[in-house]
């Protein structure tokens, strides 16, 4: 057994059973746990200029991602055209920058902070470091790679629906660069500590909030004494 074989057959399938029956575990038996336990409280300044170019960055690349996942015949057409396809290595490349910008900013936060530093877990560390590998490495792939949307749609989005068919073909990604193949395995990476980690709450949806009835909020004061009254 090689380290192909291991990489990217059989540990993809160990992380998705670990993340499926884990957070099913977590939401059914332990509910209060699935939380960002924000820490807004704690420290807002850094947060803000953190937290928003980090979480769009990073939902608008998981889109696109998705997207070539899906349709990739769609992303083949796209690039027919250079000028199109300039835009799209482009774009891609300043939102991973942008998104990385956020999360080190973010680190720094957790490491400068007392107030945030004290309620930082290890897990909570694990997960920066594993997200800062990623967004690394997806940043020198957009930007030392050339046309990366092209052996996405080609090779990768081919691998991911083998394994998700059941019908695994590691060799796809066997003959990939190095940086590629540690973002591949990033992933998955990702994808295991997903359960045991605040990330779990990505998952969650509050559509109760559209189906419950209305919340009446009463100021709660104190009552003043009435005159003429003994």
């Amino acid at each position: 057994m090689n380290w192909d074989v291991l990489l990217f057959l059989i540990f993809p399938y160990v992380a998705l059973v670990l993340a499926v029956v884990v957070t099913s575990y977590r939401m059914i038996h332990r509910p209060f746990t699935v939380s960002s336990l924000s820490s807004q409280l704690l420290e807002r300044k850094k947060l803000y200029w953190g937290s928003i170019p980090f979480h769009w960055g990073v939902i608008i690349i998981l889109l696109a991602h998705l997207l070539a996942l899906l349709i990739p015949e769609a992303v083949i057409w796209w690039n027919a055209v250079p000028v199109r396809l300039y835009l799209l290595e482009g774009t891609g490349a300043i939102l991973g920058i942008w998104a990385l910008a956020g999360l080190v900013i973010l680190c720094y936060r957790r490491l400068d902070s007392s107030r945030v530093r004290a309620v930082t877990t290890p897990m909570d560390l694990v997960i920066l470091l594993l997200l800062l590998i990623q967004l690394l490495s997806g940043v020198l792939i957009a930007t030392s790679f050339r046309f990366g949307s092209y052996w996405g749609a080609a090779v990768l989005t081919p691998y991911l629906r083998s394994l998700l068919t059941l019908r695994p073909r590691p060799e796809l990604v066997a003959d990939l660069a190095w940086v590629l193949k540690l973002h591949v395995a990033g992933f998955f990476v990702l994808l295991v500590v997903f359960p045991f980690s605040r990330l779990v709450h990505l998952i969650t949806v509050p559509l109760g909030y559209l189906f419950r009835p209305w919340q009446i909020v009463i100021w709660i004061r104190k009552r003043r004494p009435q005159r003429g009254r003994i």
